[in-house]
């Protein structure tokens, strides 16, 4: 690999613009940047042209000028950083990739990489094996479609490529959830009621001169009960917080529960509020907003200073005590064991049942051993495993069960 100080050997390797390597390294790494699910359109290949053209092809410069003009999102970073160490790593590789003149490029090793990088690498190596790329497009969508569900009914969600990642984020949406019930104080008038409704019948007797022919009932109403779900973003639950919200949006979406109270907040360095995204009847766009509100994805967790956040400023969402409470989190918290712990104490005097759902039960043997998971592992009800379609198809009889049992 050429040293990163030398500018002559920088311009042999990356190519110089005159003599037109530059655009073709370019528009190849772009298009390696779109199949690992980054934002790459013409006006960002062209603002990327420029951008190399006003600080050089410098590899330091080069990382920092594409990384600003590619990259909008902080879940998008390290993707980018990993794809651009390998697609420059040699390079005679690299050309060959990019010319598309051989079937298999030469393997260097490297570290373990993303499974979007992976996938966005591999689709370079077997670029053009034919003449007819429609029928190899063809041959793609076929791959990902009935035969490959059943497979990614247990596939775990870390471990998926970006085709496969995408689509289970449709699966996910088509996932049903009936929600636990409760008996409302509130009633209403039902020929299955066991209660009189003196009132109703009185009126119904004033219609016929006095004469009661018929008593009208009255039985309460039986509502979804209201959820608060606490979405943990720090790194280690990259690949899962984007489908764990997904799976929130539609099981709560007033087409399935008209009458359903739900309040939806991220957990990362501060509490950040997604009811305004949640709002949204749209998923894509739901997802969009809720990106735009996440300004901390990746910077760690502080868990008891989240739930302080809560009860400050949220508490109302847990008037009366029937609130079901979802923390989807790993549990690795970087804050105070102690405030978390106190914290905790208090959302379980307000809340009906507070539910872990944990990804790391993925592994056999999982013990919570971490302070925070720990302080979860503790104080909340249940825990559940959200690794894969499996997991969240099974959640809804879960909770149901869960509901039925007297806390403790």
């Amino acid at each position: 690999m050429p040293p990163a100080e030398s500018s002559t050997a920088s311009v042999s390797w990356w190519g110089d613009a005159r003599s037109g390597k530059l655009p073709l390294n370019l528009l190849g790494f772009g298009r390696a940047l779109r199949r690992a699910g980054l934002a790459v359109d013409a006006e960002r290949m062209a603002l990327a042209q420029q951008s190399l053209m006003l600080v050089g092809v410098g590899r330091t410069e080069m990382q920092a000028a594409l990384e600003t003009v590619f990259v909008s999102r902080q879940q998008d970073l390290a993707v980018f950083r990993e794809l651009f160490a390998a697609y420059f790593r040699n390079p005679e590789v690299a050309q060959l990739l990019l010319a598309q003149l051989l079937p298999r490029a030469p393997e260097a090793a490297a570290p373990k990489q993303r499974p979007r990088v992976q996938e966005a690498l591999a689709a370079i190596h077997a670029a053009q094996k034919s003449e007819r790329p429609v029928q190899e497009e063809f041959k793609l969508d076929a791959a990902m479609s009935a035969s490959d569900r059943q497979r990614l009914q247990n596939a775990d969600f870390n471990q998926l490529s970006a085709s496969e990642y995408l689509l289970v984020q449709q699966l996910v949406r088509e996932i049903r959830m009936p929600l636990p019930r409760y008996r409302s104080r509130r009633g209403h008038l039902s020929s299955r009621g066991t209660q009189v409704h003196w009132a109703a019948s009185f009126a119904e007797a004033a219609r016929t001169g006095g004469e009661l022919l018929q008593l009208r009932r009255w039985e309460r109403r039986q509502l979804p009960m209201p959820w608060l779900a606490l979405v943990d973003v720090s790194g280690s639950m990259e690949r899962y917080v984007r489908l764990m919200l997904a799976f929130l949006h539609q099981a709560s979406s007033a087409q399935h529960h008209p009458q359903l109270r739900r309040h939806v907040y991220s957990m990362g360095t501060g509490l950040r509020d997604l009811n305004p995204a949640f709002s949204l009847a749209d998923p894509d766009a739901m997802l969009t907003a809720a990106n735009a509100a996440i300004d901390d994805f990746g910077g760690g967790t502080r868990l008891g200073e989240c739930l302080g956040q809560l009860r400050l400023q949220a508490a109302r969402h847990l008037v009366g005590r029937r609130t079901l409470v979802l923390i989807v989190s790993d549990g690795l918290d970087t804050g105070e064991a102690q405030l978390l712990e106190s914290e905790l104490l208090w959302l379980k005097r307000h809340s009906a049942r507070i539910v872990w759902l944990n990804p790391l039960l993925r592994f056999d043997g999982y013990a919570p051993l971490a302070a925070g998971a720990a302080m979860l592992h503790q104080h909340c009800h249940a825990m559940l495993a959200v690794h894969n379609l499996q997991s969240l198809q099974e959640l809804a009889v879960q909770l149901a069960r869960l509901m039925t049992m007297k806390p403790s």
